[in-house]
């Protein structure tokens, strides 16, 4: 009867493996299709400038048939068709474009227009936004996910956190500089960032601190708050057009022109 008891014992045993195995089996079956389908994408459109870069840093740029108005790096992006402002989108304008992918930034809009989008049998992934380290590498992995090429994410994710890392431990000084990021200077007003923006969030990684307090996002800032700010460092973008301005703009104009980072000629693009 001991006998016939581990027998019965092994074969339960024999039969519960059987069952995971299956189990597990079935899993792969069902997630297999959607990683071919998106392996198999050729018609991607990339919405948000950070998707189009992580799109192309994962070797991925072939696959991309569009873009929008935000996604300018890199420069061979600038010959696809501009489908518009990432968060003022046409539904119209998006599925003309006949992508067989959609991957978009969570701020992607207007809601109508995401609405239409999501019901229009696409595939669409939205990405989070977020600028700190875990946050660049969850977008890695996320639009690797929406490609079908997961392992090219994980080894992308590696490279940005090591190039992070290796530049932050490279600093020439342990002082926390404090940072003005300035968006526009269009017609004498300045527009920088406050808090809860990708250009604080750039700051913090590079070792600065934002020197504007009180306020979110990008506002128009008074002479008061620049002239209390004083900061060490000026960051702005370098680009063209009506929201440009040139070191000699920031040296003349009569409150940017006093700060500490102008007279020692700190000015980043």
């Amino acid at each position: 009867m001991a006998v016939c008891s581990k027998h019965l014992e092994h074969l339960k045993a024999l039969a519960h493996r059987r069952l995971l195995l299956r189990s597990m089996v079935g899993v792969l079956l069902l997630l297999t299709p959607q990683l071919t389908q998106a392996q198999e994408a050729t018609r991607v459109l990339s919405l948000g400038g950070a998707v189009t870069e992580i799109i192309y840093a994962l070797g991925e740029g072939d696959r991309v048939i569009g873009r929008d108005s935000t996604s300018s790096f890199p420069p061979e992006v600038l010959d696809l068709p501009d489908v518009g402002y990432v968060r003022r989108l046409s539904p119209e304008g998006v599925l003309s474009m006949a992508p067989d992918v959609i991957i978009g930034t969570e701020g992607l809009g207007p809601p109508e227009t995401l609405q239409v989008l999501q019901g229009a049998n696409i595939p669409l992934t939205l990405v989070p936004e977020g600028y700190d380290g875990a946050a660049i590498s969850e977008k890695i992995r996320i639009v690797a996910e929406a490609l079908g090429v997961p392992g090219k994410g994980a080894e992308l994710s590696q490279q940005v956190s090591e190039a992070l890392a290796k530049a932050l431990s490279e600093r020439e000084t342990d002082d926390t500089p404090r940072v003005m990021f300035i968006l526009s200077m269009q017609g004498g007003r300045i527009m920088a960032a406050g808090s809860n923006t990708g250009a604080q969030s750039i700051i913090t990684l590079s070792g600065g601190v934002n020197a504007l307090e009180g306020f979110e996002g990008y506002k128009q800032v008074t002479d008061e708050a620049i002239l209390l700010a004083d900061p060490d460092v000026i960051l702005m973008m370098d680009r063209s057009g009506d929201h440009a301005a040139d070191d000699a703009e920031i040296l003349e104009h009569p409150v940017l022109g006093a700060t500490k980072a102008a007279q020692s000629g700190t000015i980043v693009r």
